[in-house]
């Protein structure tokens, strides 16, 4: 959905010259769902578009990126800012046929930028919400990995006790191949009834430590090479992987756990509350969510093995 509400301006006797008898003219803020921002003393979260060619801005001093996306506990931030006139919010049109995308981004202004109208609103209130979401893109949606069925993920939805919660773990049964590879959900319709089941003991491969059922633990049938991966280890290329065949047995104790990536991707939400331009009172705009490439990213944890 575009986020629009629409401005009404009653022109002024400063303009009767031009625009007889006190027209009204209306302009809808039609932009996108999205917003930038840049800055290095304070931020300026803008938005741009063309034809015609606008602008939305609003500076917020004393503030970072980092301290946005700087979640409590609860992978949550939220922050008011008060709109006043060392940080207003403003609306700006331009005789420009399009405006560049560094419009905000300059130490010194743009020469070939011609502002035609510019409003602004010193009093309201931004609020800056941002949501960090923590996933393994394992195949499985996050909300099915809830383990201990309370309905929320927490660090206690660990079925393999490494530490790390199954939402967020790229190996939900410790045993060292990959959920993804495990074939959670083979037709992809994010129904786990269909899960592999190798051994067919109820237990889903990528949930049991077992997965042929032979007595011998997955991750320790690595036969052929000790690198962390029982899936390259093929003692017999018609059945496939030894942790997969119940026929071969042997047995190498493995003694750390692979690698995890983490990965972490946070929305920024900006709302301006009871903005106030020439002849128009908004009780909440929803400026949209921050667009950067800076927002999504991951980390390595290696667990403690157990």
């Amino acid at each position: 959905m575009r986020n629009t509400f629409f401005l009404v301006i009653i022109l002024s006797l400063v303009f009767v010259s031009s625009c007889n008898d006190g027209n009204v003219i209306t302009v809808e803020f039609d932009f996108g769902d999205t917003f930038q921002v840049c800055g290095s003393d304070g931020l300026v979260f803008y938005k741009t578009k063309n034809d015609p060619s606008e602008s939305l801005s609003i500076k917020i001093p004393s503030i970072t990126l980092d301290d946005i996306i700087a979640v409590g506990d609860d992978n949550t931030y939220e922050k008011e800012f008060t709109i006043s006139a060392t940080n207003p919010f403003n609306y700006r049109s331009y005789s420009n046929a399009s405006l560049p995308s560094n419009l905000f981004c300059n130490d010194v202004p743009l020469s070939d930028i011609f502002i035609t109208n510019d409003l602004e609103s010193t009093s309201g209130t931004a609020v800056i919400n941002t949501v960090l979401t923590e996933d393994d893109n394992d195949g499985i949606p996050a909300e099915l990995e809830d383990v201990n069925g309370d309905g929320q993920l927490t660090n206690e939805d660990d079925t393999d006790g490494d530490g790390i919660p199954n939402y967020k773990d790229i190996d939900d049964d410790g045993d060292n191949v990959l959920t993804k590879d495990e074939n959670p959900d083979p037709n992809g319709d994010g129904i786990l009834d269909d899960a592999q089941d190798t051994d067919g003991d109820g237990t889903p491969d990528y949930l049991d430590t077992d997965d042929d059922g032979d007595g011998i633990l997955t991750r320790d049938e690595e036969n052929s090479s000790q690198d962390l991966n029982p899936g390259n280890d093929v003692t017999n290329a018609d059945v496939g992987a030894d942790y997969l065949n119940p026929d071969v047995k042997t047995q190498i104790a493995a003694t750390a756990y692979r690698v995890h990536t983490i990965y972490k991707t946070y929305v920024v939400s900006l709302y301006l509350k009871n903005i106030s331009l020439p002849n128009i009172y908004q009780d909440v705009f929803d400026f949209g969510t921050l667009e950067d490439s800076s927002l999504s990213t991951s980390i390595n944890v290696t667990p403690d093995f157990n």
